[in-house]
């Protein structure tokens, strides 16, 4: 009796884990398409990479400027921004 239980949950869980991971990263990729969401936003993040654990550097566009951040476990600070003509992207 013990032992069928037990089959049963070494089975299961791997299971029903992998379902719920599963369902996530298709809600995370299918996200953007739904309906009545803005196809254009304020703010895009261009690019990221981190410099040391828990230091990353970020390209982010917002109105015409592109500004480099750092992000720490401190907070975000501003390093430089640039006025460059950012592309408007459509959501298509």
């Amino acid at each position: 009796m013990m032992w069928t239980y037990i089959l049963k949950l070494v089975i299961m869980l791997p299971l029903v884990c992998g379902l719920m991971i599963g369902c996530l990263y298709l809600w995370r990729r299918l996200e953007a398409r739904m309906p009545g969401k803005p196809t254009t936003r304020a703010i895009a993040v261009r690019e990221t990479m981190m410099i040391s654990p828990g230091v990353k550097l970020a390209v982010v566009d917002f109105e015409g400027r592109r500004l480099l951040v750092s992000v720490n476990r401190a907070g975000v600070s501003l390093i430089d921004k640039y006025d460059v003509r950012v592309p408007v992207e459509t959501g298509q």
